[in-house]
């Protein structure tokens, strides 16, 4: 059976998905893969596009009536999430009076933003690589950074302002979700369940075998260097992605509940799990 499946050039992605679409682990099923940015990947899943992608938590609420969620896959943690930074300290109340720069609309950086910012007003999209240079470039007063800019930000001089996980963190006393991969609705079950159980064999041979992954992993991180491509990875894939669990699972109902249409409610409704 051949799907289609997006997901993200980042070094988790490449990482936890390395052994999947090299066809180390089946040949069950083949993949029509796209890499792409995250917003654009959330875009195309906006279209009901691929079959298998890589999404913001943020963005679900909106495609929930096309996809469920995976157990494994998962970007989800404690110290993981969207930095605001800026050049220099900019008092919080001040912060709705500012230009910010956001890494995509429909980004789970975004939705956390505004549970913090409701009231900004001059918010700019960018591609999450270029929020930096538009901060020292002066086009924007502050920025939300995500993904390895986490690691290169005080190298360039500037600060951070707050780390929206922790907020997040503190708010709900559970681990901030970014995002995770849907799986189309439609798909028999047994489809969904093979997939979902391929791609946590996925992220354990990675685990195992780091070094085998690391060429495909550069391949699609030219500009990174080993150091931030390892620190990348060992921050954003952990236990989470390879099973969400009860706990995971409840910090991504929390964080989407408002936007999710009442009869979504249902975990077996939301995510394919054993």
């Amino acid at each position: 059976m051949n799907l289609s499946l997006n997901f993200s050039t980042c070094p988790n992605d490449t990482f936890m998905f390395y052994a999947l679409v090299h066809g180390l682990l089946t040949d069950k099923y083949t993949f029509d893969v796209h890499l792409d940015d995250i917003e654009d990947l959330n875009l195309l899943a906006l279209e009901a596009k691929p079959d298998i992608t890589k999404v913001s938590y943020g963005t679900y609420p909106l495609i929930a009536e096309h996809y469920q969620l995976l157990d494994s896959g998962s970007a989800l943690g404690k110290g993981v999430g969207p930095l605001l930074i800026s050049k220099e300290t900019i008092p919080f109340d001040e912060v709705k009076h500012k230009r910010i720069a956001l890494p995509g609309e429909h980004t789970t950086a975004h939705l956390l933003f505004n549970r913090v910012f409701p009231d900004v007003m001059d918010k700019r999209f960018y591609l999450f690589s270029q929020i930096e240079d538009a901060i020292l470039n002066n086009e924007v007063d502050a920025g939300v950074i995500i993904h390895e800019s986490r690691f290169t930000y005080q190298a360039k001089g500037l600060t951070k302002l707050m780390d929206l996980g922790d907020e997040w963190e503190k708010m709900s006393g559970l681990p901030t979700p970014l995002g995770g991969i849907a799986i189309r609705r439609s798909l028999p079950d047994d489809v969904k369940h093979d997939i979902n159980r391929l791609l946590r064999e996925s992220v354990e041979y990675a685990f195992q075998h780091p070094e085998n992954t690391m060429g495909f992993v550069s391949q699609f991180a030219q500009e990174l260097s080993t150091e931030v491509m390892r620190n990348h990875i060992g921050l954003y894939v952990n236990d989470f992605s390879i099973t969400l669990g009860q706990v995971g699972r409840k910090a991504i109902v929390q964080l989407i509940s408002n936007n999710l249409p009442a009869y979504n409610f249902d975990e077996r409704n939301v995510f394919v799990y054993e």
